[in-house]
């Protein structure tokens, strides 16, 4: 079993994109300090101790991230401004990052790992066991991490409805939906931290599941205990406890 893994990671080409833009409602968020390094160093090396990925790359408008994301070993790629917007898709960044690789350093990587510069919350043997669930089963379109939560369960969403009435996203009929959260069908949330994308069957092959329609149909879950990224003050002080707890 060891020799066929051995001989499979041979054979595919794995390639680890950081994305992070530099406009942010927290001002240079990707590359403030967590623990006397910036943000992004904890995804950035979590990769870079992978056994399986051979190529590093780091995809961002700001020219702080790519000269940070550079000194840890990632080639950088300046994204244009259009495909940096608040109300830019991730995908954009994706394929034009792709592009580049086959461009310019004639890369097609057959897995894709992508990282996202605002989350401390990736390890390096996450990202591994990842990369070998789609080495042992060449079928599965992607795999994310993604963490238990009843609290948001979306049978327990409300939406407000044209009248102002708080109102469900669902038509439940006749069917009673129990108030006890334990009671409901497990609840998964996806990270974002990373994804492990296999790009024939993924990116390269959409559509697929809604809203990350870049996933391909057939994500397999990597269940993880915590995951969050940063948006405020108080998610550095959160990532700071979180380094501080998993990082020795």
């Amino acid at each position: 079993m060891l020799k066929l893994l051995i001989k499979m990671i041979k054979a595919k080409k794995i390639a680890a994109l950081l994305t992070g833009r530099g406009g942010s409602t927290l001002k240079n968020k990707n590359i403030l300090p967590v623990c006397g390094r910036p943000l992004l160093y904890y995804p950035a090396m979590a990769a870079r101790g992978s056994g399986y990925i051979t190529d590093f790359y780091v995809s961002s408008d700001d020219d702080k991230i790519l000269k940070l994301a550079g000194g840890f070993g990632y080639k950088m790629i300046k994204r244009p401004a259009r495909l940096a917007r608040p109300a830019s898709q991730h995908i954009t960044a994706i394929i034009h990052a792709l592009d580049f690789m086959a461009g310019k350093d004639h890369l097609s990587p057959d897995i894709l790992v992508v990282l996202l510069a605002n989350s401390v919350t990736t390890k390096t043997r996450w990202i591994d066991e990842c990369i070998r669930m789609i080495l042992k089963d060449d079928t599965i379109s992607a795999v994310v991490p993604v963490n238990l939560d009843l609290d948001h369960h979306p049978f327990r969403a409300k939406k407000i409805n044209k009248d102002g009435f708080l109102d469900t996203f669902f038509k439940f009929g006749e069917s009673e939906v129990s108030t006890n959260r334990q009671d409901l069908e497990e609840s998964y949330f996806l990270c974002h931290n990373f994804w492990v994308l296999n790009l024939g069957r993924s990116v390269y092959a959409r559509p697929g599941q809604q809203p990350w329609r870049f996933m391909g149909e057939k994500i397999k879950p990597y269940i993880v205990e915590e995951c969050f990224d940063v948006h405020d003050q108080e998610d550095i002080k959160t990532s700071e406890n979180w380094v501080k707890n998993n990082f020795k």
